[in-house]
């Protein structure tokens, strides 16, 4: 809200990773990975890339009876590939045991960045 009394959306355009120019859409790499049969949520992120500007990286939280492994992440960037544009498919998987979410169980994208941000530091 400024001092007028305005209020002003700003969290979509926040959302937008920029890798190399091209837009991705956090929610259009997030439906892909909700495709696999293992994913139970998924959560995308731009994290600083000094190449691109920004990559994509990805949280996971697998069902129940799974395991992560090296072979299962290939599985997941595999499983990109072939549905989405390169410079959308994540440079990183990371699984998780559960995402940071709000009251009304809305994934909050902002506090694994700053988690992603305080790691690099």
């Amino acid at each position: 809200m400024d001092e007028e009394g305005s209020f002003y959306i700003v969290q979509r355009k926040k959302d937008l990773i920029l890798v190399s120019g091209f837009n991705v859409y956090p929610t259009e790499v997030e439906e892909v990975l909700f495709t696999h049969i293992v994913v139970k949520e998924a959560a995308v992120i731009g994290v600083n890339d000094q190449y691109r500007g920004e990559s994509v990286k990805a949280f996971v939280v697998l069902k129940d009876a799974v395991t992560a492994s090296p072979e299962l992440t290939e599985e997941l960037l595999e499983h990109c590939r072939g549905r989405l544009a390169r410079y959308k498919v994540p440079s990183t998987i990371e699984f998780i045991v559960s995402l940071p979410k709000s009251a009304v169980g809305k994934v909050l994208r902002r506090e694994l960045k700053e988690a992603e941000e305080a790691k690099r530091q």
